[in-house]
């Protein structure tokens, strides 16, 4: 039986980087899912492999065909920011598993769309301290650095990924990412378990 595997964690926990490196491991067989959103591209990062980037009629126009499957709407310090996942043929679990990095909006979202037991959380997390350094060196290399916007996301991780919220949606199990080789072996041990049952 197939799978969709979902990514969550606070900013700056290390999801881009697991997410990139599970893709890797061939063994696995993991396909990717690339979201969309109307924010702009950041420093590195290219259409298509990151992130779709759309205007805002190219998101009210896949709303209106029904390809949306799920959208948050972000009030930033440069304006609303749309993130979302479409039913764009990416993700076919009856011919392969795949994997997304998301939220615990999106992960319940997917839930509705595809059947609670389709899909899979994969919860990262790294101490509240770390991640902010991390944060702020990751901030530090865009050409226009906004720090702003990286308390407002840290602020607004801590309500988003509360215990509350996360017991809410059913996640008790946690990968510690202070390691990265340790935190990827852990997390390829639980795909390869699903994937045998």
């Amino acid at each position: 039986m197939y799978k969709l595997f979902c990514i969550m964690g606070k900013s700056a926990s290390g999801k881009d980087t697991v997410y990139r490196r599970l893709l890797e491991t061939e063994t696995l067989g993991l396909r990717k899912v690339v979201p969309y959103t109307t924010r702009p591209m950041r420093a590195g990062e290219e259409d298509g492999v990151d992130y779709h980037f759309a205007d805002t009629e190219g998101y009210q126009q896949m709303v209106k065909k029904g390809l949306v499957i799920e959208s948050r709407t972000y009030h930033t310090h440069q304006g609303d920011w749309t993130y979302f996942t479409a039913d764009d043929g990416q993700i076919d679990l009856q011919t392969g598993s795949s994997l997304l990095v998301g939220t615990l909006e999106v992960y319940t979202k997917l839930q509705e769309h595809f059947g609670a037991e389709m899909v899979v959380p994969l919860y990262i997390e790294v101490e509240d301290g770390d991640r902010l350094i991390r944060a702020i060196m990751r901030e530090k290399r865009q050409k226009k650095p906004d720090y702003e916007e990286l308390c407002r996301r840290f602020l607004a991780d801590a309500r988003d990924f509360s215990g509350e919220k996360l017991a809410l949606a059913g996640i008790s199990k946690r990968y510690d990412n202070q390691d990265l080789e340790t935190c990827l072996a852990a997390l390829c041990r639980e795909i390869s378990q699903i994937a045998k049952e």
